[in-house]
């Protein structure tokens, strides 16, 4: 008799799982509940649908409810899975749209449930507001560009300053001519970026007119159904919309009521196979924590890149295969206005709080040859062991996108900055200059 995978949360790693159990056993039966109305859509594109870049939202989506129907998966949109009852091997399935409530049976199950905007307890968040947002779901991203739109606002504030913080205030500004306000209890991109890094942030930032106010908040004053000012303890910002941007947590109030363990970051515990504590459950995504190769430790980095990959393994090994997640070091690239902000493994500041024995070099380079036009400066940043081993890297600046990839590379294979040194990479003048601005870090670094 077929096994029966029910999967629950249809994005990034949900889906991949999915797909890959079916291309593995094209006998089992696959189900799909997903709470939001979309699966299978590019999270990270959301800035650049509201900032206009993209015309439409269903062009965020990669594959349709009927684009999987007929690979032989059936995929229900706007059913929220209540309840795991995972020693009868059962879930419990409301239909938002007609409130029935039913059971189904599984076989295996592959917890996909994702993360949630974190939304803390200050004063002015007890209720929804007309003009206050998150940025999570195709949903979300529709709503602000049609209050865009439709109310035409002036003056926005961005609580939180972490990679959708920027990206969306860079969407207002560059797509709609908002004044934007960016409020936050770090410096940018913190804990992401050391504090020396995100002055290039900040410079970005000011350059194109986002105020940035490094305070925490104290409350949303409201009028009737919307904020009209978040308040600091200095100071308060009126605002005629309000993006909160203050970080993701995993959302994992079902798995542990199911008895599924979680693990130190507070995301479901899994191993290198994705397999939870229980048995024939797995899970992966933005709900699971993965294997750091730089500190051999379990990291939380909600990330599309490790969905896809997590979800890959889970319906490997679902459908009876033998495939391993190897781990993650931290790679991310923001764009930032004119600039790129790369960043891979630890942080300065994260190696210390770590007890490693930490050299930095910080060097400032060109990104193409100093003669071609369309280039500019590259701030790199290497963080390594006193023994030479590279424990990360930082870059922002022109062109550091694709860079940062070389450095995540050698965190894979442990390398240190004098194996850097000794990489052969392209040179072009309209690409980089002929010691590319990795290279002189690291022979900096080898000093």
């Amino acid at each position: 008799m077929a096994l029966k995978l029910v999967v629950i949360g249809g994005v990034a790693a949900g889906m991949s799982a999915a797909s890959k159990a079916r291309r593995m056993d094209p006998d089992i039966e696959i189900v799909v509940y997903e709470k939001s109305g979309y699966v299978s859509y590019g999270a990270c594109g959301l800035p650049y649908y509201v900032q206009g870049l993209i015309r439409e939202p269903t062009d965020l989506v990669v594959r349709t409810p009927a684009q999987f129907a007929r690979r032989g998966i059936q995929v229900f949109v706007h059913h929220e899975v209540t309840a795991i009852d995972a020693t009868n091997r059962r879930v419990t399935v409301k239909n938002l749209e007609s409130g029935q409530v039913f059971e189904a049976a599984f076989d295996r199950l592959m917890l996909s449930t994702g993360g949630y905007a974190l939304r803390p307890p200050i004063p002015g968040l007890e209720s929804p507001a007309d003009n206050l947002f998150s940025v999570r779901t195709v949903e979300d991203g529709a709503a602000i560009r049609r209050f865009i739109e439709t109310e035409r606002p002036q003056r926005a504030v961005i609580v939180g300053a972490g990679y959708i913080g920027v990206e969306m205030a860079e969407a207002l500004v560059v797509g709609h001519g908002i004044e934007v306000t960016l409020v936050t209890l770090f410096p940018p991109l913190v804990p992401t970026f050391d504090a020396d890094m995100s002055e290039h942030v900040s410079a970005e930032l000011a350059r194109h007119g986002v105020r940035l106010h490094v305070e925490g908040v104290q409350a949303f004053e409201r009028q009737g159904p919307r904020v009209t000012a978040v308040l600091t303890e200095g100071e308060g910002f009126p605002a005629d919309m309000v993006l909160l941007a203050m970080g993701v947590r995993p959302n994992t109030a079902l798995a542990q009521a199911a008895g599924i363990a979680l693990g130190p970051t507070g995301a479901v515990a899994v191993d290198d196979h994705q397999r939870t504590n229980v048995e024939g459950v797995y899970a992966g995504g933005d709900v699971a924590e993965a294997l750091d190769l730089v500190t051999g430790e379990p990291a939380y980095v909600p990330l599309g890149t490790t969905a896809n990959k997590q979800g890959r393994v889970a319906g490997e090994n679902i459908a009876g295969g033998d495939a391993a997640f190897a781990g993650i070091v931290g790679t991310a690239v923001v764009k930032l206005f004119d600039l790129d902000a790369a960043r891979t493994g630890l942080t300065e500041a994260q190696a210390r709080q770590r007890g490693y024995d930490v050299r930095t070099t910080t060097v400032k380079a060109s990104s193409n040859a100093h003669y071609m036009p369309g280039g500019g400066p590259l701030h790199v940043k290497l963080v390594y062991e006193a023994s030479g081993r590279l424990l990360g890297a930082q870059m922002v600046g022109h062109a550091a996108a694709k860079r940062i990839d070389v450095a995540a590379a050698a965190l894979h294979a442990r390398w240190g900055v004098a194996d850097l040194q000794k990489l052969d990479l392209s040179y072009a003048p309209p690409y980089a200059p002929v010691w590319d601005a990795l290279l002189v870090a690291a022979n900096v670094a080898a000093k």
